[in-house]
């Protein structure tokens, strides 16, 4: 797993610090600079709470195949 840069980026687009996406998720910042790191792979709960606040899709933010749909 690498580093989540559609996540940092889609936060930064949103005007979001680490913080504030954390509270408005219920996760500490460590959490979100930990997915962000991709040093942790959050569940598919979280994942969507992250969706859902930042406007983007599962696929958008988590999906780490190619651009054609293959791994």
């Amino acid at each position: 797993m690498g580093k989540n840069l559609r996540l940092k980026a889609s936060r930064a687009a949103k005007d979001m610090s680490q913080k504030q996406l954390a509270d408005a998720v219920g996760v500490t910042r460590q959490t979100i600079i930990a997915i962000e790191n991709g040093d942790y792979n959050p569940t598919i709960r979280l994942c969507i709470e992250i969706c859902l606040t930042l406007g983007k899709t599962l696929d958008e933010l988590f999906w780490e195949g190619d651009e054609h749909g293959e791994n």
